[in-house]
């Protein structure tokens, strides 16, 4: 009983999960601003370590977007194929770190296709 307990209590610090967009986790820092974009509460590191402990980097490989002076970003694509979302882009600019949760099928929106 008591490791089954302090297993609970490591995987609860491992990151505060906040809720999720098209099945994607966000950080609990992370706070609305457009459809399927969201402000985070902490650096960009920060924001990549949480997603480090949520989609470990051997099952969803990252990608340098951009690495430029004031502007840094990194793609994590869906590779379990499971939830509405295609990939993660996580951007910094303008001292801001940001989240785009990108739809799966690219459309992003809901549009139905005929």
């Amino acid at each position: 009983m008591r490791r089954s307990l302090s297993v609970l209590v490591v995987l609860l610090g491992l990151g505060a999960w906040g809720e999720s967009e098209l099945g994607a986790s966000l950080p609990e820092s992370a706070r609305k601003v457009a459809e399927h974009r969201y402000k985070s509460g902490t650096d960009f590191e920060g924001t990549l370590k949480y997603y480090k402990s949520v989609y470990p980097a051997s099952s969803y490989p990252r990608k340098l977007v951009v690495n430029q002076p004031g502007v840094k970003a990194v793609h994590i694509p869906n590779t379990s194929g499971k939830g509405g979302w295609e990939g993660l882009n996580i951007y910094e600019a303008n001292d801001e770190v940001r989240i785009y949760v990108v739809p799966a099928g690219g459309s992003g929106g809901s549009k139905k296709k005929k």
